[in-house]
């Protein structure tokens, strides 16, 4: 089970942390993808980590902007958001996947068998 928390309302420019906290899994071969939607849009993937090893990637709309990092002990994944725009305003997931992902692969809703219920993320102008 995966439970997001820290969304909310935030000027432009301002900053969140979204947490992403897992229960049930083996947290240490975790790949953790955080990804968004947007009203009327499909999920875009912004960023990944693998627990094991602490790899990440970023997509290039966040890279700069956002960092992504792994708490072990606490079982959880978190999302600094930084410099953010109202064009980042959606629904943020996490989603999970036993071992790593490729580069190639990671993007992909498909790829991810674990899935939170999202939180609220709006920017204003």
């Amino acid at each position: 089970q995966l439970l997001e928390s820290g969304g909310g309302l935030v000027q432009a420019g301002g900053s969140l942390r979204l947490s992403c906290t897992a229960s049930g899994l083996a947290f240490d071969d975790l790949a953790i993808g955080w990804f968004r939607q947007a009203p009327g849009k499909g999920h875009e993937a912004i960023s990944y980590i693998y627990t094991a090893d602490e790899t990440t990637y970023y997509a290039d709309s966040v890279k700069g902007r956002f960092t992504i990092s792994s708490d072990n002990a606490k079982n959880t994944v978190y999302l600094q958001m930084n410099n953010l725009k109202p064009e980042d305003t959606a629904v943020y997931h996490c989603a999970a996947d036993l071992g790593p992902l490729e580069d190639s692969d990671w993007p992909f809703p498909d790829e991810y068998d674990y899935w939170g219920q999202g939180t609220q993320v709006t920017v204003s102008s």
